[in-house]
């Protein structure tokens, strides 16, 4: 993960390797824009991400066990129901990782 910089900026030297994974950086991706608190329906994110129910759970439990993502699962009129949505520790580690893919990029094309 990158670490805050000397004076207070964000170090964007290094990619945050679990949220570098393709579909960990579009869940983060497809998360992030929510409110914060907001959660998404697992059925809906996996719509939205084209993913299968493995795959995506695989992925949310890594970043679960990152801190990145809050996982609640109960039920809904006697069927169960999985809400994912992104921590404030998500939030920020997407957001420096974001900085350092644009800063990547902004790089390769000087």
């Amino acid at each position: 993960m990158s670490a805050a910089a000397p004076g207070g900026g964000i170090n964007v030297s290094a990619p945050d390797e679990v949220i570098h994974q393709s579909l960990r950086l579009r869940i983060m991706a497809a998360l992030n824009p929510l409110p914060a608190g907001e959660m998404i329906d697992f059925t809906r994110l996996r719509a939205v991400l084209q993913a299968t129910d493995g795959n995506l759970g695989a992925h949310l439990t890594t970043l679960e066990g990152a801190g990145y993502v809050a996982i609640e699962k109960d039920f809904v009129a006697k069927k169960p129901r999985t809400r994912v949505m992104a921590t404030p520790a998500g939030r920020a580690a997407f957001r420096r990782h974001v900085a350092y893919l644009r800063t990547l990029l902004e790089e390769a094309a000087e």
